[in-house]
């Protein structure tokens, strides 16, 4: 068994495809038509047969009030793993890109928290060691 697709919910696929391409680096893996919305998914350009992250547009009722509440809070709906988290910090704040945590220490590892555009916070991680 392993984990194949997770659902990230977007307000706008198109929005989010840009933002998690041409910002995060990520690459389109599936792009299927489904009448008003799309099959929308990206995968890490060097693990390509790696967990793909499904762009899912915010249809549902229940969806809109989780991920209202999940960023009100500050809490990232999910964590992006990455080699150098100032580095990426740098980059994206340069590239007009918000973040809610600048990179800050927490024991192994150093986290920012980045405002994806569409509706949800996510955590970049450096682990030590």
């Amino acid at each position: 068994m392993r984990l194949q697709t997770v659902s990230i919910f977007v307000d706008d696929q198109q929005r989010a495809l840009d933002f998690y391409t041409s910002r995060l680096g990520f690459v389109v893996c599936d792009d299927v038509p489904l009448g008003e919305h799309r099959w929308l998914t990206v995968v890490d350009p060097d693990r390509p047969d790696g967990t793909r992250l499904l762009l899912e547009p915010k249809a549902h009722p229940a969806v809109a009030p989780f991920t209202e509440a999940l960023a009100g809070d500050g809490i990232p709906y999910l964590v992006l793993g990455v080699d150098d988290v100032q580095a990426e910090y740098d980059r994206l704040v340069a590239l007009g890109e918000t973040f809610t945590q600048p990179p800050t220490p927490m024991g192994p590892v150093i986290i920012a928290v980045l405002d994806d555009t569409c509706g949800n916070l996510l955590q970049l991680a450096q682990f030590e060691g």
